[in-house]
């Protein structure tokens, strides 16, 4: 019997910076690509929030066909609800701008002499007032204008692909009837992923609709214009991690103060503070928080990592795409768990492997969520369209609960 002896592994530090260098071309590709990778990104997520969708069908006996049409129609619907109220809101922006331009430059001339009362430098309240020249607010609702119609013109794109995955999912469905244990692992992963999606955007969108409206009803109340305009921005920017709420208020707050001066634009930030500030400050972050463990400074770190790497789809889609390159780099290895525990995973804390006293090579992780209140099979079907192929790339030897093969050693392999 001879040895094949191992081949050398790299150095911690080595493999750390051929890591990151890897990272740093992926992102650059992204970044060069963002027109093609966000519409792609966005109509992935749409068709894993509309995929459970064909479950209750086929237990009816629908066919697969007819069960793909309908998270195709589902997310089509979805699509087209999020298609209208962005025309609308940018229309009726545009419009608002124009409308309101000598008002909203009066009401900023004035607010300079009062600056200028109070001995405030007149180069600030130059730059101020150069930015309320008649031209460049024109362009401005122009440019808002250009956005939705760009918004749109990528939507027509989304609505492609959604078919594609939505039928693609219905075949990742069956990924456990054909793998079965083997890949048990990657399928478990996929399905956190899908459902911790599912989770976010379904908390995001109840209490984006309870601000929304409760905003809409107040900035009608208060004489606000366009108040229908501001509630869409209001549910929009839920979506936003941490930040949403500012991005909500400053246009509905300068809006009041150029229709009814400061005691109304107080009156606007007021009802904001109270509505927004209760419900997505103070309640949302812990049901967020419970649907997808990450961390709070995670999540806003995502915002502002991803809405530069695809583009302003990236505020929107910042927690899954995070959630994605968690359970693509760290759940698959069980070394990673504290890893995990860091970005705010609390079940990656019964995942920390644990070593001999000589620092031997770390034992198995004990399962991550304890025993499964589902069957594997039905686990398998919640799986994220067009993920499951990915993690299975992307799984190391032994992750997640594959059993391991007994007939296999983790030493050297032998020869005789």
């Amino acid at each position: 019997m001879t040895s094949t002896p191992a081949a050398p592994s790299l150095a911690p530090a080595t493999r750390t910076l051929l890591t990151l260098a890897a990272g740093v071309v992926v992102l650059a590709g992204l970044y060069a690509a963002n027109d093609v990778v966000a519409p792609i990104l966005l109509a992935a997520v749409i068709v894993i929030i509309c995929h459970p969708v064909r479950h209750p069908l086929e237990r009816r006996g629908w066919p697969r066909w007819a069960a793909t049409t309908a998270v195709i129609v589902v997310a089509y619907l979805i699509l087209a609800a999020l298609l209208a109220m962005l025309v609308f809101a940018g229309f009726q922006f545009a419009d608002l701008v124009q409308s309101y331009l000598p008002q909203l430059q009066q009401a900023m001339l004035d607010l300079v002499d009062q600056l200028a009362a109070l001995g405030i430098d007149t180069d600030i309240a130059d730059a101020a007032t150069a930015w309320l020249e008649p031209a460049r607010l024109l362009s401005l609702a122009g440019d808002v204008s250009s956005v939705v119609l760009g918004i749109a013109t990528a939507f027509f794109f989304v609505l492609a692909y959604a078919i594609f995955m939505a039928a693609d999912g219905a075949r990742y469905s069956t990924a456990y009837d054909v793998f079965g244990a083997s890949q048990a692992g990657p399928i478990d992963r996929a399905t956190r992923f899908s459902g911790g999606v599912r989770r976010y955007f379904v908390v995001n969108a109840s209490f984006g609709a309870v601000v929304a409206v409760i905003d809409g009803i107040a900035l009608t109340i208060l004489g606000v214009p366009a108040p229908v305009v501001w509630a869409i921005l209001a549910f929009v920017t839920n979506f936003v991690p941490n930040i949403g709420f500012v991005l909500g208020l400053v246009p509905p707050a300068i809006m009041a103060f150029v229709v009814g001066g400061w005691q109304l634009a107080l009156g606007v930030v007021a009802v904001y503070c109270v509505v927004n500030v209760v419900l997505q400050v103070l309640v949302q972050p812990k049901f967020v928080a419970d649907a997808v463990n990450l961390s709070l400074t995670l999540s806003f770190v995502s915002v502002v990592f991803w809405t530069f790497v695809i583009g302003p789809l990236g505020a929107i889609l910042a927690i899954p795409l995070t959630l994605l390159v968690r359970a693509l780099l760290l759940e698959g290895d069980p070394r990673s768990g504290w890893l995990r525990w860091l970005s705010g995973d609390d079940v990656a804390a019964g995942a920390v492997t644990t070593t001999t006293p000589d620092d031997g090579p770390p034992r198995a992780a004990e399962p991550l969520d304890g025993s499964p209140d589902e069957s594997p099979e039905e686990t398998a079907r919640e799986a994220a369209p067009g993920l499951v192929a990915t993690a299975e790339h992307t799984a190391p030897d032994g992750a997640g609960s594959a059993p391991a093969d007994p007939g296999r050693g983790d030493g050297a392999a032998e020869t005789s």
